[in-house]
């Protein structure tokens, strides 16, 4: 009889059916299934799925370390931050301490320089006062000189004659008003 399937089985073979539609081929192609079902679960639950795992194990770490770091840098970053604001504001008052203390350093120098100027030309001014007061007194010790040579020429000039110098100052002294002498 196996001669027979045999046979039959020759015959469906050449009419070209398909081997997997074959019933009699069912129970060890559902073992081969099952084995090969089996390995390939074996494989990937022993190898590819822990390493898989460990790496989204290992990158999940990187993450968080990454995130640790960048927190511990944001830190950093707000406390460098806060202290250069802290230094900018210290520089800025000492600054401004600076020019407040230059402004009236510079002031008090002015003042001094304009006292210093004021009492310059205050002698100068009273050198000039003097020089003024002299010239004026030698002024008007010549001027009674011009006037007795002037009523001198006028007297030559209108009468034809030449007066005494002691009598012209005579003269001048009895024409001279009081608030003069």
């Amino acid at each position: 009889m196996t001669i027979l399937l045999d046979a039959a089985q020759a015959a469906d073979h050449a009419k070209g059916g398909m081997p997997q539609l074959d019933f009699s081929t069912y129970p060890s192609q559902i073992f081969w299934l099952a084995v090969a079902f089996a390995l390939l679960y074996l494989a990937l639950d022993r190898v590819l799925i822990p390493r898989i795992g460990g790496a989204l194990e290992e990158r999940n770490d990187r993450i968080a370390d990454d995130l640790d770091i960048a927190a511990r840098k944001k830190l950093e970053a707000d406390e460098a931050l806060a202290a250069y604001e802290q230094n900018l504001a210290r520089a800025r008052a000492k600054a401004s301490a600076i020019i407040a203390e230059n402004h009236a350093r510079m002031e008090a120098e002015l003042t001094e320089q304009a006292a210093a100027r004021e009492a310059e030309l205050d002698k100068k001014i009273a050198k000039a006062e003097a020089e003024i007061a002299e010239a004026r007194a030698r002024a008007m010790s010549h001027v009674e000189d011009i006037a007795l040579d002037v009523a001198a020429t006028l007297v030559h000039s209108l009468g034809g004659i030449t007066p005494k110098p002691a009598a012209l100052r005579k003269a001048l002294e009895t024409a001279r008003p009081e608030s003069l002498s």
